[in-house]
């Protein structure tokens, strides 16, 4: 079946790493998150990816023309921003059948084949992957009957308005026909479609458990991170025994822990560490760390240069950015921002 994904912002919360590198190319692991977002179906059920984006999208097209990927990817243009709504009904014409949609950034363990049964039990137009949370007035909510139909869809309640702890965790299996209840142009599909099709019984609703990250700000990659190592999302590089960080490969292992220690990081290929501590960090390729630096839940980007003696704490390194030794910086990014 096609896939759509939804990914026409310009990743703002995960700058300057997006400035150069579009998100849906950032390299969780050993695999991009587009890649990473696909996975939640079989990979012999997915025969073409439609990215719904607007963003360095000759990148991404350019990307996946030159990789192994085992689909294909075709690019839906989005000139101007058209929320969630409007980017899917941008797709109207490319897409047919039954299919499924996924936001852009989103790693869980969510088993979306499992969705199309329910949907086609129930003879749904959409099917929703759903997640349930303490405070749901952040997301959208469902409540749900017997037969995990969804009676009533809410995006983003007041705490009074409360009726559920399952939100919408932005996972999809959808009919064509649900092009047929939505409006021409810029829309939200959570608040202008999911409540008319909830009304009219036609959206069903599964509930899952496991994980899900919204790996859109540096925290959450980081846990994005963490749980792709933890449950093995990888098939290149290695995890090696007793540790829990990920390394690119065997080369790259024996450059970056002879001296250092490395806890629940991503070390991508041909990095070096020197007698360092990372913990709960992403270095992308080629990136450097000097010796006494102390890296925590920091993004590191391609190229980059850590000096040594550094203290940072939760801060995005652009991509060839040089950090001078013995800087000591909590959140934020590097360079810094000037006025």
């Amino acid at each position: 079946m096609q896939v759509v994904v939804l990914a026409g912002g310009v990743g703002s919360r995960l700058r300057p790493w997006t400035h150069s590198i579009p998100k849906p190319l950032l390299p969780v692991l050993d695999k991009t998150l587009l890649e990473h977002v696909v996975s939640s179906l079989p990979v012999d059920m997915v025969d073409e990816v439609v990215v719904a984006g607007g963003y360095r999208i000759d990148q991404i097209e350019e990307y996946f023309k030159a990789s192994d990927a085992p689909f294909d990817v075709r690019i839906v243009p989005e000139d101007e921003p058209l929320g969630t709504g409007g980017a899917l009904g941008n797709c109207r014409d490319v897409v047919s059948g039954t299919f499924a949609c996924f936001n852009g950034d989103i790693i869980s363990s969510l088993d979306a084949s499992s969705m199309l049964s329910l949907h086609r039990k129930n003879k749904s137009v959409g099917t929703l992957g759903l997640w349930e949370v303490e405070d749901p007035t952040r997301f959208g909510i469902v409540g749900l009957d017997q037969s995990s139909r969804i009676t009533r869809f809410m995006e983003k309640p007041r705490p009074e308005q409360v009726f559920s702890n399952l939100i919408n965790a932005g996972s999809y299996i959808f009919e064509d026909d649900i092009f047929d209840d939505m409006p021409r142009g810029k829309h939200s599909i959570e608040r202008d479609v999911f409540p008319k099709l909830a009304a009219e019984q036609l959206l069903s609703g599964q509930s899952f458990e496991g994980y899900f990250i919204d790996a859109g700000t540096p925290a959450a990659w980081g846990d994005a991170v963490k749980a792709s190592i933890s449950h093995q999302r990888w098939t290149k590089g290695i995890v090696p025994p007793g540790m829990t960080s990920w390394f690119a490969d065997e080369a790259t292992y024996k450059a970056s822990s002879q001296q250092a220690t490395v806890e629940q990081s991503m070390v991508g290929l041909g990095c070096s560490i020197g007698s360092s501590h990372l913990e709960a960090s992403t270095l992308l390729e080629r990136a450097v760390v000097g010796d006494g630096s102390i890296l925590t839940s920091c993004l590191v980007g391609e190229g980059a240069d850590i000096g040594s003696n550094c203290h940072l704490t939760e801060v995005v390194v652009d991509h060839g950015s040089v950090v001078p030794k013995d800087t000591v910086q909590q959140g934020g990014q590097w360079p810094p921002l000037t006025d």
